[in-house]
This record gives C-alpha cells, sequence and structure tokens, in this order.
C-alpha cells in the first residue's frame, strides 16, 4: 500500500484583502503520488478516485491510496497543451454509471477538444462513445480549455480555447474555438441554446482565450468560470448565456511580445470579469466549498494557481470580490486541480511528472 504522508505543518490563514479575523487550522494528507501530470480527478460511489494523466492516461487510485491503470481510453494529441483533460461524472452516475472524458483528439495538422462517455467495468473503459468535437479543427497544440460541468438540466458545459493562433475566432459564434458550449448529456444540442442557428448551435458564451476552470454553485445554480490572460489578465466570471466576455477586443493583459492585445478593457455588449490577475497566476482547477468540516470556508470559492503555486481563496458577495487568501504555499508545487468531492474535505493535484493527490483536512487538534 502506497504510504500516506501528512505534512507535519499546521498553517494558519494568510491575510490579503479584506481577510478573516478568524484563524483556520488544517493538515495536508498525501493520498497518492507519482502521478505523471495529473490533470482532473473525480470521486466514485465508493470513496475512490478517478485521475486524469496529460500523457493520455486514466488511473484508479482506492481510498487506501492504490493505483490501478484503466484501459480503453481513447487515444490523445499529447504535443504542447493536448493530452487528457477533465473527467466528470453524470449526475446520476449510480443508476446509469457514465463518466465524462475531455482530450485533445487528432494529430498536429487538425486537432481539437472532444468529449466521450464511456463506462468502467473491470478497471477498463467500455461503451465508448465519442459526443463532442469541437469544430474546426486547429492546427496548434495549444489553449484546448477542457472543463467540464453539469447544470442542474443534466445538460453538460464544456469549455473550450482559442487555439492561440485564432484569437479572432473566440467573437466568431459560428466558430466553437473560445468558447464554453452546452450539450446534452448524449452529446445531442439542446433546443434552448442562445445561438441555434451559428454553427452546430452548441455555442453558450463566447469571447474566450483558455478557461481551465468551471464551477456551477450548487445553492444557487450560478456558473462561474477562470481563463487565462495573456501576459496578465487572468479572468473571473460569471456566465450567463449568450453572452460576449470579450477576448481579443478587451483584454487586462499584454501580448507576449509586450504588445498591448487591445487597447480596451470595456466595450458595449461585453461582460466584465467579477476579478482578474495582473501579473497572471495560470489559474487552473475551480471549486466552491460546500462541506460541513470547514464551516469557515463553506460556499467560498477556491482557485489553483500554476504560477504562483497556491490556492486562492476567493469571497464573493453578490457576485463581487470582497476578500481574497493565498493558501497551501507550503506545497511550493503548481495546483492544477481543486475540488470539492462531496466528502467534507478539499482535493488538490499538484502539477508535474510526479504529482500527488492531496486531502486537505481539518488539523488533528481541531477535530
Amino acid at each position: 500500500m502506497p504510504r500516506l504522508k501528512h505534512l507535519a505543518l499546521m498553517f494558519l490563514a494568510g491575510m490579503m484583502l479584506n481577510a478573516t479575523a478568524f484563524a483556520v487550522e488544517y493538515e495536508l494528507e498525501t493520498v497518492a503520488t507519482d502521478l505523471d501530470q495529473p490533470w482532473s480527478v473525480a470521486m466514485l460511489p465508493d470513496a475512490s478516485f478517478l485521475v486524469t494523466l496529460r500523457p493520455g492516461g486514466l488511473v484508479h487510485i482506492s481510498p487506501e491510496g492504490e493505483q490501478t491503470a484503466i484501459s480503453g481510453g481513447p487515444d490523445t494529441f499529447y504535443a504542447g497543451q493536448g493530452g487528457y483533460f477533465d473527467v466528470v461524472l453524470h449526475p446520476d452516475y449510480a443508476e446509469n454509471g457514465w463518466l465524462y472524458l475531455s482530450y485533445a483528439h487528432g494529430d498536429a495538422e487538425g486537432n481539437g477538444t472532444a468529449i466521450i462517455r464511456a463506462r468502467l467495468e473491470d478497471n477498463r473503459l467500455v461503451d465508448i462513445e465519442q459526443i463532442l468535437l469541437v469544430s474546426p479543427l486547429k492546427d496548434t497544440p495549444q489553449h484546448y480549455g477542457g472543463r467540464m460541468a453539469f447544470k442542474r438540466d443534466n445538460t453538460l458545459l464544456v469549455t473550450t480555447g482559442d487555439g492561440f493562433e485564432y484569437r479572432e475566432a473566440a467573437q466568431d459564434t459560428n466558430s466553437e474555438l473560445g468558447k464554453v458550449l452546452r450539450i446534452t448529456d448524449s452529446g445531442a444540442t439542446p433546443d434552448d441554446n442562445p445561438f441555434p442557428n451559428a454553427g452546430k448551435g452548441r455555442v453558450f458564451t463566447y469571447g474566450h482565450r483558455n478557461p481551465q476552470g468551471l464551477v456551477i454553485q450548487a445553492r444557487t445554480g450560478d456558473i462561474y468560470m477562470h481563463e487565462h490572460g495573456p501576459r496578465g489578465g487572468d479572468e473571473v466570471n460569471h456566465l450567463l448565456r449568450g453572452s460576449n466576455y470579450g477576448w481579443p477586443m478587451i483584454s487586462y493583459g499584454l501580448d507576449y511580445s509586450g504588445a498591448y492585445v487591445s487597447p480596451f478593457t470595456e466595450a458595449p455588449g461585453v461582460a466584465l470579469p467579477r476579478m482578474y490577475w495582473s501579473p497572471s497566476i495560470a489559474p487552473s482547477g475551480m471549486a466552491f466549498y460546500n462541506g460541513d468540516l470547514f464551516p469557515e470556508w463553506k460556499g467560498q470559492m477556491f482557485i489553483g494557481a500554476l504560477v504562483d503555486q497556491d490556492v486562492r481563496r476567493l469571497v464573493l458577495e453578490d457576485g463581487q470580490l470582497i476578500e481574497e487568501e493565498r493558501l497551501f504555499r507550503e506545497l511550493e508545487q503548481r495546483i492544477r486541480d481543486v475540488r470539492d468531492l462531496g466528502d467534507g474535505y478539499l482535493y488538490l493535484l499538484t502539477d508535474s511528472a510526479t504529482g500527488s493527490l492531496i486531502r486537505v483536512r481539518p488539523a488533528s487538534r481541531a477535530q
């Protein structure tokens, strides 16, 4: 059995914008390690885990930390930022057994974000169906998006990137680059999408760059997403159907050359972010904490940061940021995913060739 390692450290909550007066004590427990570039984690009904590995692997991790490779997954374009991305369970997984995997489909000449649904049987994916392939394909191995979330009506949202070299396509509702798409759980196009006559009719929102965080607040059903800016301008957006979020018409960051992407930070008809970071923190992963083990954090948003190697705890009031705090800096690791998996804990994935699945639990003396 792989060892379970507790970091023998208890930390008080750090202070940033309007930080709270209370201190939250926690421990970090390594559930599994030596994971090759883990990207996303889901929890099965038996409290075991599924973790995607960007080079094209899916791993089952038992509650005790034992790892088993899952076979039968789709081939993937592992280059640049491509590979396996998100894994989520159908809201009725206990009844139908469907799980959903997003990944980079294709090759160097033509590739794009895709989704399969499948069932898990004896450590193998079976009944595999590709239910989405973003249109058009592109010839760049960057900016896939790839995060998924189920709405209350069991339709599925998926983020797509702009392909890096195709940023103008983010403003074209006939293209599925730089969008959030909405499909049914079987891959059909819902009749009530906001642009039924544009392209394949799957566009839900547009004007995005490279969204790698997507979460739906359980209490309200509100949809939040974050996306990478260029040099600065990482955004947190509140998504409303049919809305334009501006990329590349407006931006709070510079191009990598140092030139302006756009001289504008707002424009008529464009939804503005609820917050942004300049310089970039490179956000990845996103969760609302809904558990009871950390009552001080209940209802608050958590976002992983790749560049800053921490997790941002955000407090929103009426959709506006009123508090921000940096957590888990003691790991000194890029944080690829952060999840509330429903058992009261918070979970993190660190991003490296020997990445780890980490459980955030109340400090022993606080339990």
